[in-house]
């Protein structure tokens, strides 16, 4: 019989195996390496282009060339880490550990290396960067925010510039030509938030030239892969033009929840983060909003926003979801704890957010081009990511980006301790423990970071902390600016850091001096997050490369996840042990065994709103990936467009024609609607009469129709003697007409996906039923396209001298 344990221990045993040859097969070159001169290491890079270059030259077919690419790059592997390796030594004074070597080769082979906290994982990326960037097609290294970014290629391009390589650091709110020299720079920094936006961007140009990202999509090595590839994940890039005005509804609706009593005029559902009325609350509103009926169909739209008022007032919490600073509703992270700029909840939700925090509420947007994260990370031609968290996830990496997740050894053995998890009945229970704790501690001078879930309890715990005198510094969503200063503190003597998720990911807490004796970093965290890897990545801030160090979870009943999820069992079994005081504390494995059970619950829930994003974006994937194509053919052509204009004026003549001449019987065809297109559409009104098309058969119309129209392309020819003027206002033409209908297609399967849910209660599959809807509208949009391309080349009268 098969054992699956079994197997997945000997699948790890011998992807060890393998890293550990390629580590030997590198470290072999060590000797060699250290005895070179620094002109002579840095020779070693224009070798390996030269050798590279050989392998593919001369192979035209484009699958082949790549194949032949991955082949020499493995061959060089060894030889390359090894250079890398020794110019880290000689730039940057880091030698890569063994481990890191084995890091590194997982990263080429476009998978996930999972290493722990201090592992050096930044130093891990720099031999697989260098070794895909030598082709000169371009590596990405993607990373959580600006600040990273910026810092890394700071950091590590002082080794890659000492090698020959070029660096470039993408931020957010650079100019175009900033953007583009970052972009064709051997290695590019940048955060998944630009690239998905400059890719969205970058179809939507008029020009060649003015895009940013020249080269397409290669190599992405993403840094936090976790929180990159899954948790950003359910929420779709979008790129939003004025939409249709604000609706006044908003501030009615909000008016209207605001009086309204909890359990007698709605419920809270906290796990699926809803709100509904109940039968006294319908009453309730149809007096509000002076109606007989509430949900007549009339009055689908003032349902909406009564629906997203109340998830607004009592699903989203200030401070927790969200902040408001400077006048504006600015969503937080949940995984990372910080800000996410630019970002805002879609259907209406933001703009009910911002009427019951009382700032000005923005215009609702019209969408113009969007794309999940998944779908774009799948362009690359190679991905690969790193992090310290991704077992968990492992089956969503696999499934979706088809990358495995490799689990590196440490350095050296850890020696953290993790606790078991203490719960208490009250929030108020747990804060008193909590802060015992940290006195106890801070008065023998051992470092503390103190994790919670939210700005709302960071500023909470702060205020305890100050009536206790005991100093500290807060970093959370409202006081990130000090991030790195906070964190290169934390580790020091004395030091008390209450943070909210911000201080798990991305930063590196070292220990002062006499640390170690007195037990190492003290991790303390106030309650569990509802994803395992946000917990571990707390944890994994103290035993950094063998350092010593705790971790210690604080639970209450009180809790958004205990309630959620399996506080009433907890607290059964705490009435039927008389453990029901408000001290009381129960220290036992069940309890930490009981809330990752309900974790799994809720990453499991995660993950199916993540593969439902992925499977409606996957219908509209095929549809962009065309539309971008054509726009692309369009604007790199450089001689003329006849041959795309005139074949999509003959399709635009054919379904005109088909359609008023459907029945057999010619007497019934409407040659009237037909004069009428040419005149519409073809050319000058008087061109045909109804008597000229009499007895003509259906291809005789459409052959007279066309030449017609070959006709009046070859009087403008003539017109615009300058083909590159010609070619130009053809250009202009179809860009505008695919540009328009496109954005049209894209905003109503916006919203089409927002209300195809409610067709499940009539028995048919949502996701079926956008999928024929989204195929039948971008049939009529590409005819549409067609139409409206015809009509103004065709239309449009010619004048010179006039500044384009």
């Amino acid at each position: 019989m098969n054992n699956p344990i079994r197997k997945l221990v000997d699948n790890s045993k011998k992807q060890l195996k393998k890293l550990n040859n390629i580590a030997d097969q590198v470290e072999s070159y060590a000797d060699q390496m250290s005895k070179m001169s620094d002109e002579a290491l840095q020779a070693k890079t224009g070798e390996f282009k030269e050798t590279i270059n050989k392998a593919t030259d001369g192979i035209k077919n484009k699958e082949k060339q790549n194949k032949a690419l991955a082949k020499v790059l493995d061959e060089i592997l060894p030889e390359a880490f090894a250079v890398a390796r020794e110019g880290a030594k000689r730039v940057l004074g880091l030698y890569p550990f063994r481990v890191q070597i084995m890091g590194s080769a997982v990263l080429h082979d476009g998978n996930l290396a999972e290493m722990r906290t201090g592992e050096g994982k930044t130093l891990t990326a720099t031999m697989a960067v260098y070794l895909n960037a030598l082709p000169g097609r371009g590596v990405h290294v993607v990373t959580v925010n600006d600040y990273l970014s910026a810092r890394d290629a700071e950091q590590m391009g002082q080794l890659y510039n000492w090698l020959g390589l070029s660096v470039g650091v993408n931020v957010g709110d650079a100019p175009a030509e900033e953007k583009r020299a970052a972009y064709d720079a051997d290695i590019t920094y940048s955060t998944n938030f630009n690239i998905g936006f400059d890719y969205l961007r970058d179809n939507m140009v008029r020009r060649a030239e003015e895009r940013v990202m020249q080269r397409g999509l290669n190599f992405a090595l993403i840094d936090e892969a976790d929180s990159i590839l899954i948790d950003t994940a359910r929420t779709p890039l979008i790129i939003s033009g004025p939409g249709s005005g604000i609706s006044q509804m908003y501030a009615r609706a909000d008016r209207f929840v605001k009086t309204l009593q909890r359990d007698e005029d709605y419920k809270v559902d906290e796990e699926a983060k809803a709100t509904m009325l109940t039968n006294e609350g319908i009453h309730k509103g149809e007096v509000f909003f002076n109606l007989d009926n509430l949900y007549d169909a009339n009055d689908t739209a003032l349902t909406h926003h009564i629906d997203q008022a109340l998830r607004a007032n009592f699903n989203y919490i200030n401070d927790k979801d969200y902040v408001v600073q400077d006048g504006e509703v600015k969503l937080i992270d949940q995984s990372t704890g910080r800000i996410s700029e630019g970002t805002r909840l879609s259907d209406g939700l933001h703009q009910a957010i911002e009427a019951k925090e009382g700032v000005e509420i923005q215009e609702e947007n019209k969408s113009m081009a969007q794309i999940t994260y998944q779908n774009l990370f799948r362009m690359y031609k190679k991905l690969s990511g790193m992090t310290g968290t991704a077992k968990t996830e492992e089956e969503e990496l696999r499934e979706i980006y088809n990358m495995e997740v490799i689990t590196i050894p440490t350095n050296r053995p850890i020696q953290r301790v993790d606790y078991p998890d203490l719960l208490y009945p009250s929030v108020r229970a747990k804060y008193n423990a909590v802060v015992k704790l940290i006195v106890e501690l801070h008065e023998k001078g051992q470092p503390i970071l103190i994790g919670t879930g939210s700005v709302e309890a960071s500023e909470l715990l702060s205020k305890i902390l100050m009536a206790q005198n005991v100093p500290h510094n807060v970093l959370n969503a409202k006081n990130n600016a000090k991030e790195a200063e906070i964190i290169a503190n934390a580790g020091q003597r004395g030091a008390v850091t209450v943070a909210t998720n911000m201080a798990g990911r991305g930063t590196d807490i070292k220990l002062g001096p006499g640390v170690e004796e007195l037990g190492g970093l003290a991790v303390i965290a106030t309650e569990r997050h509802e994803s395992r890897r946000i917990d571990n990545q707390l944890r994994g801030r103290a035993g950094r490369q063998g350092d010593r160090g705790f971790s210690q979870f604080f639970l209450s009943l009180e809790d958004d996840l205990m309630v959620r999820f399996g506080a009433d069992r907890v607290r059964l079994l705490m009435q039927r042990l008389n453990l029901d005081e408000e001290d009381t504390v129960i220290k036992n494995r069940m309890i930490t065994r009981s809330v990752e059970s309900a974790q799994k619950r809720v990453e499991g829930n995660n993950y199916d709103t993540r593969k439902n994003v992925l499977q409606y974006d996957d219908v509209v994937r095929e549809q962009r990936e065309l539309v971008y194509h054509e726009r692309d053919i369009v604007i790199d052509e450089t001689k003329s467009l006849e041959w795309v204009l005139m074949p999509m004026v003959e399709r635009t003549i054919n379904r005109v024609v088909d359609a008023q001449t459907k029945s057999k019987d010619d007497k019934t065809w409407e040659l009237a609607q037909i004069v009428a297109f040419v005149g519409n559409a073809l050319g000058h009104e008087d061109a045909f009469t109804v008597e000229q098309l009499k007895g003509l058969s259906r291809d005789d119309i459409k052959a007279k129709l066309l030449r017609l129209a070959k006709d009046n392309y070859k009087e403008k020819q003539a017109q615009l003697y300058d083909p590159a003027q010609m070619l130009e206002f053809e250009k202009v033409v179809i860009l505008r007409a695919v540009d328009q209908h496109w954005t049209d297609h894209i905003d109503s399967l916006d919203r089409l996906r927002q209300g195809v849910g409610l067709r499940g209660y009539g028995q048919l599959n949502p996701l079926i039923e956008y999928q024929n809807e989204a195929y039948a509208n971008f049939n009529k949009m590409i005819a549409d396209v067609e139409y409206d391309a015809t009509r103004t080349f065709m239309k449009a009268e010619i004048r010179q001298n006039l500044r384009a």
